[in-house]
């Protein structure tokens, strides 16, 4: 393994036991405290004017409180993509276990709600909703966004919120939801998107503030990794709009000029739903290929 590949492997492994570290924290915190912030990583305090206010009265009601205070997502991807009876649903980086269990509800009994996870302490903070919640048709699955523990064509659809950006290896995240989905079925993910070009050290403190632990993809960047993994129908949907004023005292403790970068950051970072589909499968029988021939038979 050469020395530059030896960087990109450390620099993955360096994000994930970042990842693991503060998710794992926070969700301690929720499971003794009842709080994300009883958390002492101030980098997951900062979330607070992303992941709050994004789901209604009526979806908190459903699901246990814990389930609500674990989410440390972006947007609420389950509101903004039909589910119908029957479905197999799959949530990346499932955390509290909050997009699965609204999932399965939406897809019934007869359907089936994945939710993947490699932070142990998340996995059993997310089992304990479910137990609490009395949701049957939910299996919460351990295991890294890149390497999804389920067969080709699993799945209908695939939701996320504000994980992806948190992988070291997007394309890898991609080409494996491409993988678990059926032909025809859906992408439905919210992220962390960048818009335009920023330079290099505000887009870092921005994304510091935004995902917590960000690398977010700028807009047509995502757009083109989801097309090369094979997608098709691709759109953003700007949900919520980060404005540096929401991020001056994270900024400013951080050592930032926030007049000097203001400019710089006015409508560039923002929470956007992102969709896409699986092609269908070709059609290789009579019955869909021919239908003159079914017609007159």
């Amino acid at each position: 393994m050469s020395v530059y590949e030896d960087a990109i492997v450390n620099s993955i492994h360096s994000v994930k036991d970042e990842v693991r570290q503060k998710y794992g924290s926070a969700a301690k915190a929720v499971a003794e405290a009842g709080s994300v912030q009883a958390c002492c990583d101030p980098g997951l305090r900062c979330c607070d004017p992303i992941t709050t206010n994004l789901y209604s009265k009526d979806e908190k009601g459903l699901i246990p409180e814990k389930a609500v205070l674990a989410s440390l997502g972006c947007g609420n991807p389950t509101a903004l993509i039909e589910l119908k009876a029957g479905e197999a649903v799959l949530d990346l980086g499932s955390g509290g276990g909050i997009d699965v269990l609204l999932s399965a509800k939406r897809v019934g009994p007869t359907g089936k709600a994945y939710g993947l996870d490699m932070t142990d302490e998340m996995l059993a903070l997310a089992r304990e909703n479910q137990r609490q919640a009395g949701v049957e048709n939910v299996e919460f699955l351990k295991g890294e966004i890149e390497s999804i523990p389920l067969p080709d064509n699993a799945v209908d659809v695939v939701i996320s919120n504000c994980v992806i950006n948190l992988s070291a290896d997007k394309d890898k995240v991609l080409r494996e939801a491409f993988r678990v989905l059926k032909p025809g079925g859906r992408f439905a993910v919210s992220d962390v998107v960048v818009r335009g070009e920023v330079p290099d050290e505000v887009r870092r403190s921005m994304l510091l503030w935004v995902g917590c632990i960000a690398g977010a993809l700028e807009e047509n960047d995502y757009i083109a990794k989801l097309k090369a993994a094979g997608f098709e129908d691709v759109s953003i949907e700007p949900t919520r709009e980060y404005d540096v004023e929401d991020a001056r005292h994270f900024l400013t403790e951080a050592g930032v000029d926030v007049d000097a970068i203001a400019p710089l950051v006015h409508k560039k970072f923002m929470s956007g739903f992102i969709r896409a589909s699986k092609p269908k499968a070709a059609c290789c029988g009579t019955d869909c290929c021919n239908p003159i021939s079914i017609a007159s038979a």
